[in-house]
């Protein structure tokens, strides 16, 4: 298992309409195609204007394919050409979870795709967690 952790460095002052458009549209196509997210953040201090995500992947492979199917999506060609012009930089880092947490990893995993079948079942659970 990897995760990809990916910053985003936005124009000051549109963290909050980059994040209003990617709620109403962008993450529900970014969730279906790469499943995993583990989380999404907006940094408080330190670098301002910075939007951090995390996404599980099986392996290289996988995150390649997965990657591959969003990217040629019209729906998400259409997003981001949306929020492009709100972006200065982007940086995406591959990391390895420690051996100690790895399956702590696998169990949130696991915990969140319940949750999604829940919410997309009409279920609560999982409603409003903003998680796969």
């Amino acid at each position: 298992m990897i995760v990809e952790q990916r910053r985003y460095t936005l124009l000051p002052g549109k963290v909050a309409e980059y994040l209003r458009a990617y709620a109403a549209e962008g993450m529900s196509i970014q969730v279906a195609h790469l499943g995993n997210m583990i989380g999404y953040y907006a940094t408080e201090t330190g670098p301002l204007n910075t939007l951090v995500h995390l996404w599980a992947y099986e392996n290289a492979a996988d995150r390649e394919a997965r990657r591959a199917r969003m990217l040629a999506d019209p729906a998400w060609q259409a997003y981001i050409k949306k929020v492009q012009p709100l972006t200065l930089s982007q940086e995406s880092c591959i990391l390895n979870p420690a051996p100690f947490f790895a399956e702590r990893l696998a169990t949130m995993i696991a915990a969140t795709a319940v949750a999604t079948a829940g919410a997309s079942s009409g279920s609560r659970l999982g409603a409003g967690t903003g998680s796969p």
